[in-house]
């Protein structure tokens, strides 16, 4: 039986289109919302939609500063229903950090009950905590109520949402903002409220102000969490003049002395979004590492205030040592960067430098102030013309009451009558027997003039240009006034600005506790270092197939240079090393070597020793261990191979003397001037070979005799006279009982 069909729908609008367009224009769509209604704040107000969404429902729900605390559900539940239809723990989340002193420089929310703290602890749950707003938070809804912004329909098209906050304050700078978009970001630290009033008020008065200058009046970041910022002056004034670049902060730190020379260094201001409890994770894990020989440990007593006690390895230790070491390999210092990028006036994505984003704010603010006073010259408007049918109604009082009395259709004779607007005989009708009294007139009379008088400045205020820039200064004079330093200590600036430390001469070895070492590595490049200066006759744990292959004695200090095949040598510093229980790790894991390739030679690094290094072609040439010192992953080059040539030999240059053995087994001596030293290249050619290729290579002190390794015995030669040679000869076969493996050890 034949299954039934499903009738097909309209069709609708179906077009052809390539997958790749739709895909594009789809995530293109996608990209814009991202964009402009989610992670990038706005010049003028500084809000990103979410933040502006809270704000408003708050302020519908009268959570004003003076008035009492609400559940924060409550506003949650606003605020996801009428204006944002996302997740509510988002919403809760975005809430709690304008809530948090430790995250923003001026809290835009009153917070009530357990809003996290520093550690990274989560808050409680909306049910239990409850909000209101702050004074900034008021300033930023400012007149938001006298058409001062556009508004728009909310999701659902049953209410009305501002598209932006009138704010009297820069709130972009001041609390800085974060967002990361679909091929953009945004990264602004906060600054000091009081010093960016300043900066516009100085910026009114000379519109075409430097960078320079406003550097003087703005000289940083001001972070919630102090701390000091420590760059010069000239990058900080490069950064605010591109609107990209970035900040480092450090710990402010004070010494407490214990008496007998003993002290502990207190952590008292740790860097911005820096986690407490994960900064004192990762001191411990360096103690435990011993990556920290000068502490001893590290103690959080903290409070309502931040104390880290960290505890030198004795009082020998120099404080400023210590706290180096601890800015170089903690988070006690750590970078802020600076990205500028914003929603402009009309919504495009925009990198601004500091001028420009004050010169937006100051636009701004002269668009919100026109607006309100256009706005309040309308209300004088509409309230002068019903004080006007006051006044003619107390002049003709008793005619009034006969009208109201006998008409029927009072207003229509009312208007006729006195010539009132329909507007006004309305206000008459509606007036109150109470409102009838003498006194009542007399005030009436004393409002008009006083509307009057009103409207004669706003009217002024629209037509002189001067005078509305010398209003806006006036306000934001008022605002600096009301969020200064004086009038709140909270509000006075907590981050030190200093120009770039000293940079302190530290050791290598002061990072690292001295110990001594063995470095074991396998014939299939198993490496680790044993504890101790382990003797090659003890047991060593290898994998089945393995063997020892190269085996020797170091400290925790020194770095390993390993040469491979390829021509290239690697660098691997101890702490990099897996310890020497098991079998160790694959080298190849540590540094970018390719499984066609094998190690060479392994040797301890140090200054001023020299390696002959040379490949299967016979080629080679010396070079010192300051030239092969690599600093990545990937090694650097330093004896060219290419084809099948490969580097098969190198050994440290000591004596007078080049010895060089075939797989011919032919031997061939000369002297070690003969071979130039170099950085980088080919070499010279050491010895010819009409078969196979060179095996090995070494150098030694001809008066001394030739040594090589035969099993566990070594043997000398001191007749070299038959192997004397010039460099790139043949060589003759060696003498009787040398290795049969062709190598000298």
């Amino acid at each position: 039986m034949n299954a039934p069909t499903m009738p097909l729908g309209p069709a609708g609008d179906i077009r052809d289109t390539r997958l790749a367009d739709a895909i594009s224009e789809r995530y293109l769509s996608y990209a814009l919302s991202i964009i402009m209604s989610r992670s990038l704040p706005d010049v003028r107000d500084g809000l990103k939609p979410v933040h502006r969404r809270l704000l408003y429902a708050m302020r519908q729900l009268k959570l004003d500063p003076d008035q009492g605390f609400k559940k924060c559900a409550r506003v949650i539940g606003d605020v996801i229903g009428k204006y944002h239809p996302h997740g509510d723990q988002s919403v809760y989340n975005a809430l709690v950090r304008l809530a948090q002193e430790f995250a923003v420089r001026y809290p835009l929310v009153d917070g009530q009950g357990n809003f996290g703290n520093i550690d990274g602890d989560n808050p409680a749950a909306m049910r239990y905590t409850e909000a209101r707003m702050t004074e900034v938070a008021s300033a930023i809804l400012e007149g938001i109520d006298e058409d001062s912004v556009d508004f728009r329909e909310t999701y659902d098209g049953e209410d009305k949402e501002p598209i932006v906050m009138p704010s009297a304050i820069p709130n972009l700078l001041a609390n800085g903002a974060e967002g990361i978009a679909v091929g953009m970001a945004s990264s602004i630290p906060p600054h000091n409220l009081e010093e960016l009033c300043t900066a516009l008020i100085h910026l009114i008065k000379f519109p075409n102000a430097t960078i320079g200058k406003l550097v003087e009046l703005i000289p940083g970041p001001d972070f919630p969490t102090g701390g000091i910022l420590v760059e010069d002056k000239e990058v900080i004034t490069a950064a605010y003049k591109t609107g990209r670049g970035g900040f480092r902060v450090r710990a402010r730190w004070e010494l407490e002395k214990l008496g007998h020379g003993q002290y502990h260094i207190i952590i008292t201001e740790i860097p911005y979004q820096v986690q407490k409890s994960r900064l004192i994770e990762k001191i411990a894990e360096l103690l435990l590492a011993r990556r920290l020989p000068l502490l001893n440990d590290v103690r959080d007593e903290s409070a309502e205030d931040i104390r880290v006690v960290l505890e030198p390895k004795n009082r020998t230790v120099e404080p400023e040592m210590l706290m180096e070491q601890m800015y170089k390999l903690t988070e006690l210092e750590s970078r802020f960067s600076l990205n500028m990028n914003v929603l402009d006036a009309d919504k495009t994505p925009k990198v601004m430098n500091l001028r420009e984003v004050l010169s937006a704010f100051l636009d701004h603010r002269h668009e919100v102030l026109m607006r309100r006073t256009k706005f309040r010259l309308r209300k004088i408007e509409t309230r002068m013309e019903v004080l006007e049918g006051y006044l003619v109604a107390y002049l003709n009082l008793d005619e009034v009451i006969r009208i109201i009395r006998e008409e029927d259709n009072a207003k229509a004779s009312l208007t006729k009558k006195f010539d009132l607007t329909e507007n006004q005989a309305e206000a008459v009708l509606n007036m109150r027997l109470r409102s009838l009294r003498k006194l009542e007139e007399i005030e009436i009379k004393g409002e008009h003039d006083s509307l009057k008088k009103e409207r004669a400045g706003l009217n002024k205020l629209i037509k002189d240009k001067k005078l509305q820039w010398k209003t806006i200064s006036a306000e934001i004079a008022a605002i600096k006034k009301k969020f200064s330093g004086k009038a709140n200590p909270a509000y006075k600036r907590r981050t030190e600005i200093t120009s770039a430390p000293k940079v302190i001469d530290i050791p290598v070895d002061a990072f690292i506790e001295k110990e001594p070492v063995t470095v074991i590595c396998s014939e299939k490049g198993w490496i680790k270092a044993a504890k101790g200066h382990v003797e090659p006759t003890a047991e060593v744990k290898y994998k089945d197939g393995d063997g020892s292959k190269f085996f020797m004695h170091a400290e925790t200090t020194d770095k390993i240079l390993i040469f491979a095949t390829n021509g290239r040598f690697y660098t691997i510093p101890f702490d990099k090393m897996p310890g020497g229980r098991g079998f160790g790790e694959p080298v190849r894991l540590m540094i970018d070597l390719g499984n066609e390739h094998d190690i060479v030679g392994l040797f301890l690094y140090k200054p001023g020793v020299k390696y002959l290094a040379a490949s299967s072609t016979g080629r080679g040439f010396i070079v010192k261990s300051e030239d092969v010192m690599a600093q990545t992953r990937g090694g650097k080059q330093i004896l060219n191979v290419k084809g099948e040539d490969e580097a098969v030999a190198i050994c440290v240059v000591e004596g007078d003397s080049v010895a060089v053995i075939g797989e011919n087994r032919k031997l061939l001596l000369f002297p070690l001037d003969e071979v130039p030293e170099m950085t980088r290249g080919r070499g010279v050619i050491l010895q010819r070979y009409k078969d196979g290729g060179l095996a090995d290579v070494k150098t030694f002190t001809k008066a001394d005799g030739l040594s090589w390794k035969t099993g566990d015995k070594t043997r000398t030669e001191t007749d070299l006279l038959a192997w004397d040679g010039k460099r790139a000869q043949a060589g003759r076969l060696p003498p009787k009982g040398f290795s049969r493996t062709n190598k000298f050890s």
